[in-house]
């Protein structure tokens, strides 16, 4: 099967909004909701965050098509946080000055968790989209977190399988961001290694900043290692992760190169092209893939996405319009903006009729997720070939 990469309680997001129509006529009458978001809207990750913010304003539009939330409409309001934490917390109180509802916010795993004691200090609802650090549900910072992607620990148990499993890896590299996202990623995967049994090695690791596109000299290293496998850690999809994985293969490095889950992203495609070819990773959202291409609300999102922007959605963009989609869910239903009590209505419940289906969280706020492994077979039309 091959595709183009495109990117308890229960609640449902349709029926729940739809109460908005019972809301008392002052609401009704009263200023638009504020929708904060803070992402990267410039630098590496600037296209990325760029795309989740559209995201989050056609997911506002539809939302507001159906009554909006608590029969008010909602506001986008939208920050640079420049993948800088010190940008993020500057960002985050101007928030605070906005007295925004909720905020949306979270591409670089440092930067959210600088973010997140300046919005739970204002009684902020806190919403991270993308970053996956698991300090982020794990942590004191934020008693009311909610994260729609996969966690470094959810991930790292899927790498750990396609290394061990799939590839039969023994040798394996590491080429790691090192941040709070990167350097807990490798750690949980080669954790992770341990726990199926299987001998393997760690017979290199390079770490490199988030804003780095030369890695050659890392590079060198790795190919005198003679790795199985290496797995390339960069959340830079749009300029460290497709040089990264161009640079390798022009250095001529032989073991498989395993992009860590959620990395491979069309910005990936779109620069490195046929350098993608045998690139073996996964993902939780794909457009075009079974169950998500049969899922009402998530082809409603694309048709409304493609006809803003004239382009399908990837994974990024799906999470930063699910996480708008859950808030409004749960404010709808509990008819309230207040942040502990919405919180309530999504850790630990199920959100039904989203556009990942219904979704599911844990106790501590985290998403659950499927993941989906895959090869590329051809990275000039980002064709895949599922594994099974």
């Amino acid at each position: 099967m091959s595709s183009r990469l495109l990117g308890r309680r229960t609640l449902t997001v349709g029926a729940a909004a739809g109460m908005a129509s019972l809301a008392m006529p002052a609401l009704a009458q009263g200023e638009p909701i504020k929708v904060g978001v803070i992402v990267p809207l410039s630098g590496p990750a600037g296209p990325n965050g760029q795309g989740v913010l559209h995201a989050v304003q056609v997911a506002a539009e539809m939302v507001n098509a159906r009554g909006g939330v608590n029969g008010r409409k909602l506001a986008v309001v939208a920050k640079d946080d420049e993948s800088t934490p010190a940008v993020g917390v500057t960002r985050a109180n101007e928030m605070v000055g906005e007295k925004v509802a909720v905020v949306i916010e979270g591409w670089n795993s440092p930067v959210t968790l600088a973010m997140q004691p300046v919005l739970a200090r204002a009684d902020i609802m806190d919403i991270t989209a993308v970053s996956k650090a698991d300090q982020i549900v794990a942590g004191t910072a934020n008693p009311y977190a909610v994260r729609l992607n996969s966690s470094n620990a959810q991930d790292g148990a899927v790498i750990a399988d396609i290394l061990a499993n799939h590839l039969k890896a023994k040798r394996i590299g590491f080429l790691t961001e090192n941040d709070a996202y990167g350097n807990g990623a490798q750690q949980v995967i080669e954790q992770e290694l341990k726990n199926t049994g299987k001998p393997f090695e760690s017979v290199v690791t390079e770490k490199f900043p988030f804003k780095q596109t030369d890695f050659r000299v890392a590079l060198a290293n790795v190919k005198q290692a003679k790795p199985d496998a290496v797995v390339g850690i960069n959340a830079a999809e749009s300029s460290g992760m497709p040089a990264l994985i161009q640079q390798y293969r022009q250095a001529g490095i032989e073991g498989t190169f395993v992009g860590a889950v959620g990395t491979i992203l069309p910005t990936v495609f779109k620069i490195a092209g046929e350098a993608m070819t045998g690139v073996v990773s996964a993902d939780i959202y794909f457009a075009d893939l079974p169950p998500f291409n049969g899922i009402k609300e998530n082809l409603a999102f694309i048709d409304a996405f493609k006809k803003a922007h004239n382009q399908v959605p990837d994974k990024g963009d799906a999470l930063g319009a699910q996480a708008l989609f859950v808030w409004a869910a749960a404010a709808n239903a509990t008819k309230s903006l207040d942040r502990k009590t919405v919180a309530g209505a999504i850790r630990g419940k199920t959100i039904k009729g989203t556009i990942f289906g219904d979704m599911s969280f844990e106790a501590n706020g985290q998403a659950r997720h499927k993941h989906t492994l895959f090869r590329v077979t051809d990275g000039k039309t980002a064709k895949l070939e599922l594994l099974k």
